[in-house]
């Protein structure tokens, strides 16, 4: 913020299928890891908002759940939770992966974007593996189903296409001071994030034995006289069965979990991290109003 030039300040939610691309768009234009990231859909559950400043405009990005047909009670909290951060943005961006085109997911998303009143845009995403002519066809085809001021084609991966994204955003978004201060990048507590990197290393090595029900809390964390940080998690599974696997053969699996999670988190706070990971089985906590809280998302009825 300088020369005198009038500041811009606004959110942009980020609206998509699952596996779009979202969290990994989001921590492109942020400049860092402020969502995580994997091929388990659904792995974003509650809004996460990342920060980022381009000339005198502070754009603050929130990466929504994937938008999906929802089937159980924590599927619903997550697709009103994207629907409402959409509807509280003053800018809205509809990412659509170019690989999958306009189906399933993606198609339904189309079909409510109208209901959305805030100024919006097409992004197509992963481009760098589709042929121009399909992008032509699917920009074209998205269009016509929603009215989009801007398309844009993007790769979130490699950041293609990604300057002159936040060039449009930075120019559209309403004049007013900045929300936060100049150097934060998240608006998540530092042990919301902790339990988030700690769930993203959990899928990275379960995704496929482990089901969808596992969640990470962070209970306590305590800054140490030698400089380092003592940190202290519990991972909720729902059955007995997902607590071994979990835990692994002679523990192996977990101590594998917390050695990824305690690396990514000592470069993050740039201090020595001690991580304490343990297990306890919460039969049917995804119907633990409790557990929606500490989650951001609001507890659905049934």
């Amino acid at each position: 913020m300088s020369d005198g030039q009038a500041t811009r300040s606004g959110f942009v939610a980020l609206l998509g299928a699952p596996n779009a691309g979202k969290s990994t768009l989001v921590n492109r234009l942020v400049g860092a890891k402020v969502s995580i990231v994997t091929h388990k859909v659904q792995t974003t559950r509650a809004l996460v908002r990342g920060i980022a400043t381009h000339g005198t405009a502070q754009i603050v990005f929130v990466d929504t759940p994937g938008i999906f047909d929802p089937k159980r009670r924590l599927d619903r909290a997550m697709v009103t939770t994207a629907w409402g951060g959409a509807k509280d943005a003053d800018l809205v961006l509809v990412l659509v992966d170019a690989e999958r085109g306009l189906k399933g997911d993606a198609d339904a998303l189309l079909e409510r974007v109208g209901d959305v009143r805030q100024p919006n845009a097409l992004i197509l995403n992963k481009v760098d593996r589709v042929k121009r002519e399909t992008l032509l066809g699917l920009a074209a085809a998205a269009n016509e189903r929603a009215e989009f001021e801007r398309t844009f084609m993007i790769s979130a991966l490699d950041g293609s296409g990604c300057d002159d994204l936040l060039d449009w955003i930075a120019g559209r978004l309403p004049e007013g001071p900045w929300y936060y201060p100049d150097d934060q990048l998240s608006d998540l507590p530092m042990r919301q994030l902790a339990a988030e990197i700690t769930r993203e290393k959990i899928y990275l090595r379960l995704h496929q034995e482990l089901p969808y029900s596992s969640h990470v809390e962070t209970e306590s964390w305590e800054e140490r006289k030698d400089g380092s940080v003592r940190i202290q998690q519990v991972i909720y599974v729902e059955r007995e069965g997902q607590k071994r696997i979990v835990l692994g053969h002679k523990g192996e699996t977990i101590r594998a979990i917390g050695e990824a999670a305690r690396t990514e988190l000592g470069e993050i706070l740039d201090q020595k991290v001690h991580l304490f990971l343990f297990v306890k089985v919460r039969e049917n906590w995804g119907d633990d109003p409790e557990r929606y809280r500490e989650m951001g998302l609001d507890f659905p009825g049934s």
